[in-house]
């Protein structure tokens, strides 16, 4: 099969639990160039948020913003030309949790910040977003046990999910592939990641695009 060698920039998303990380890792080491992972071990106050999300949600969601920005804007035109650059979100996602877990004065605020800074960052030439049912996400947080997630709730979990079905489905900043996880296992499948790799460096891409695994006996 051809690969869109256009493609050099590629972001994965997709709700807490996904898979993200560990596709952007799987792709890096079949691609090679650069892997941007998010820090979030480094936010000193997520694992309080998850506790009091109404006391922590804005400090938690200014240091998200301000070090993805400082992360993606060390993006060099080297890196964005000659070679692959593999990341585990984007920066747009930032809105999806500001809009969901700040009040209104603090999202005003916010709102003023981020619209000065997001225009400088690079756009990726693909996101591809994991999609996943509530229960499936809930399911792989659980099996993972990170102490700091566990006071996370399963309404917390679908609303997240939610917000990122509305915000993907509606997504133009670039072009989308949006994979239907339900029936693929690409962490402990070669086969399943081999293929999934195939729809992400198709050429002739359009805006949108489904990718829904079937299943094999």
């Amino acid at each position: 099969m051809r690969y869109d060698h256009e493609i050099r920039y590629i972001a994965i998303e997709g709700a807490i639990g996904s898979g993200k990380t560990s596709l952007a890792k799987l792709l890096h080491e079949k691609l090679g160039g650069k892997l941007v992972l998010e820090r979030f071990e480094e936010n000193v106050f997520l694992s309080r948020f998850y506790e009091d999300p109404e006391r922590f949600a804005f400090q938690t969601q200014m240091f998200f913003l301000l070090t993805r920005f400082k992360q993606l804007q060390q993006l060099t035109q080297h890196d964005l030309f000659d070679e692959y650059i593999i990341a585990d979100y984007i920066f747009e996602k930032d809105k999806i949790f500001a809009n969901l877990n700040l009040q209104d004065d603090e999202l005003q605020l916010y709102n003023m910040m981020v619209g000065n800074i997001e225009k400088s960052l690079p756009a990726p030439d693909l996101v591809v977003y994991l999609q996943a049912s509530s229960d499936r996400l809930w399911q792989n947080i659980k099996q993972r046990g990170r102490d700091f997630e566990e006071p996370i709730t399963r309404k917390y979990i679908k609303d997240v999910n939610d917000a990122y079905n509305y915000y993907f489905f509606r997504y133009k900043g670039a072009p989308l592939l949006i994979v239907n996880t339900t029936e693929i296992d690409f962490v402990k499948n070669e086969e399943h990641l081999d293929e999934l790799i195939q729809q992400i460096l198709k050429p002739n891409r359009v805006a949108m695009e489904y990718y829904t695994p079937e299943q094999k006996i």
